[in-house]
Formats: C-alpha cells, sequence, structure tokens
C-alpha cells in the first residue's frame, strides 16, 4: 500500500492472514469490513493506506473502503491523516490503538449506567428484572473503574516493548 520493502515477505500468505484476523474480528462483533481494512492497514509496511490502494488490496469497492473507515475512525482504531500538498487522504492505525479504543468507550459505559438506572426504577426495585439490570449495571462499574489500571499497565508494557526493540 506504499513502497515496496521485501523483508522476505510472501503477499499470499499475507492475504490469507488478512482474511483470518478479519474473520476472527468479525467474530467479536466488529463489521466484515471494517475487519479487512484494519487487517490490511496492521501488515502494510508503514501502517497507512490510501482508499484506492485498500480496494485493490482487498479487492473492493473505494465506497466500501470509505464506509469501512468511517467505522473504524469513530472506534478510535484508525485515523485520517493528508500529507501537506496532497490530495488524497490516507488512513492510518493509530498509535496504541487498542487502549485509545478502550478507554473512548467510558462514555458508552456511562450512557448505558444511566439507562439501567431508568430501568431498575421502571420495574421495581425489588423485581427480579430489577435484579439482572443492576447486576450488569454493577458489572459496567467494574469495568470502568478497571480499564484505567489495565490501560496503565499496557503502558508499561508497551513502553517496554518498543524499548526492547529500539522505538522507545
Amino acid at each position: 500500500m506504499q513502497r515496496k520493502i521485501d523483508h522476505g515477505r510472501d503477499e499470499e500468505a499475507v492475504r490469507r492472514f488478512v482474511e483470518r484476523l478479519a474473520l476472527d474480528l468479525v467474530a467479536t462483533g466488529i463489521p466484515r469490513m471494517p475487519a479487512r481494512i484494519y487487517a490490511a492497514l496492521l501488515v502494510a509496511e508503514e501502517g497507512r493506506g490510501a482508499a484506492a490502494e485498500l480496494a485493490e488490496f482487498l479487492q473492493v469497492s473505494p465506497a466500501a473502503v470509505s464506509g469501512a473507515v468511517r467505522y473504524l475512525t469513530q472506534v478510535a482504531l484508525v485515523t485520517r491523516e493528508r500529507d501537506p500538498g496532497a490530495r488524497r487522504d490516507h488512513y492510518r492505525v493509530t498509535e496504541d490503538q487498542w487502549s485509545q479504543a478502550i478507554l473512548q468507550q467510558d462514555a458508552l459505559f456511562t450512557q448505558w449506567e444511566r439507562t439501567l438506572s431508568e430501568g431498575m426504577e421502571a420495574v421495581g426495585e425489588d423485581s427480579p428484572a430489577a435484579a439482572r439490570l443492576a447486576e450488569t449495571w454493577e458489572f459496567l462499574q467494574l469495568m470502568r473503574e478497571e480499564i484505567p489500571v489495565l490501560v496503565d499497565k499496557w503502558q508499561a508494557r508497551l513502553a517496554a516493548l518498543r524499548a526492547s526493540q529500539g522505538r522507545g
């Protein structure tokens, strides 16, 4: 998707890998085309590509790429960038994309908690339905408490990994 550097890369194996990873991501709930685009960007030498390059690599239409990258930017896995003076956008896998995507979910969890609280009130606080809603609410509370702790641990591990790779 950009200048080619051969590190013993087997393009056919790379394409098979992209499709396997995309299927794994689809199994977690990520739509198919965004999963394929994300996988393709992960294996791109510089972690980036233009819509036309992604479309060609995945043998899909540019419109399919456009919708997929819109989704990926909304969930913070990909950023859109443009080189100075260039007319084409490029899409890049964001630095530390997974922790950023997870942290972005905090606002969503907060909204779910508000809605669940309304639901508990609506069904009656002593009902079996309220107990199920309360359990869900407690789980979201735990997630909101633990995610920052996990992200901090990840940041330390990522720093050590990058230092060991000379990218520190």
